[in-house]
């Protein structure tokens, strides 16, 4: 197989899981505050780290400490808003605000790391804009909490992966997995008092289950990314409009509407504008298991 095919069937692999692991924790979200799912999925997941760590004996002590802080609180906020997200609007409309990720990346990127934004991606901006219009009409989706969370969580993502675009060639990506997921995990449990309730053994192995979809999506990614370029690998993340489509039909009777479907499609051009117009690849930038 030619590694172009290699790398868009992994990252379709990869994407696919990563929504199977949305729809699991909007399924157990019906149950458990969105904090307790945080801080179980992070004891699940600090233990497959460790394993990988165990693999490579990569160093742990970050290159760049503060950055790592400021990423690690970054995800911190992301991971529980965005856990809140899927537990509270449908998985499409989720979606359709987190595909904005591309477009955020290129306004912030100019201020912060000066990549200046040219036509293409000024174009690519505005196009993304319409579409969220689309996707999102104000006079037909009400607008609540968990839009406004969604919007948070997708900013600080993007702040997350400005911090990982600067520094990642230069950390270890164990230490770049570990410490967002340690923060994640020991906040969640601060946060847990009064907010926790007793899980049954086959919540907990549910919880477990994402821990350990989202971990195998992640090293299906690692690999998409070493077998292709950006440009290949990144557009399959719009595969999850079929899985929004399919999981919110079956599972939470969400039909994905005409208006949703269209808006989220001119989201993905202008995102696919934003990726055809990179000169050059960042691998390390995506070396990561968190998703905004």
């Amino acid at each position: 197989m030619s590694p172009t095919g290699k790398g868009l069937l992994l990252g379709l692999g990869g994407f696919g899981l990563f929504s199977v692991a949305d729809a699991t924790i909007k399924h157990l979200g019906g149950a458990y505050h969105a904090v307790q799912i945080v801080a179980f999925a992070g004891l699940f997941t600090l233990p497959l780290i460790g394993l990988i760590w165990l693999r490579t004996r990569a160093p742990l002590r970050p290159a760049h400490p503060w950055l790592m802080a400021v990423r690690s609180l970054a995800l911190v906020g992301n991971g529980l808003l965005v856990t809140y997200v899927f537990t509270a609007i449908p998985l499409a409309e989720a979606y359709a605000i987190f595909f904005t990720l591309p477009l955020v990346l290129t306004l912030m990127a100019w201020p912060l790391l000066g990549d200046r934004v040219d036509a293409v991606g000024a174009l690519a901006v505005v196009v993304g804009l319409i579409g969220v219009m689309v996707a999102l009409n104000p006079g037909r989706v009400a607008f609540g909490i968990g839009h406004l969370a969604a919007v948070a969580g997708m900013v600080l993502a993007a702040v997350h992966y400005l911090i990982v675009r600067k520094v990642g060639g230069v950390e270890a990506p164990v230490a770049m997995l570990l410490y967002p997921v340690l923060a994640q995990t020991v906040s969640a449990f601060l946060l847990l008092p009064g907010r926790y309730q007793p899980m049954p053994l086959a919540d907990l192995a549910t919880v477990a289950g994402v821990s350990v979809t989202a971990m195998v999506g992640t090293l299906l990614m690692f690999a998409a990314y070493r077998a292709a370029p950006p440009v290949v690998v990144a557009p399959t993340q719009y595969s999850q409009i079929a899985f929004a489509a399919l999981f919110g039909a079956l599972f939470f009777d969400e039909p994905m509407s005409p208006a949703i479907a269209i808006g989220m499609a001119i989201i993905a051009v202008a995102g696919l504008l934003v990726i055809a117009r990179q000169d050059r690849p960042h691998p390390a930038a995506l070396a990561d298991p968190q998703r905004g």
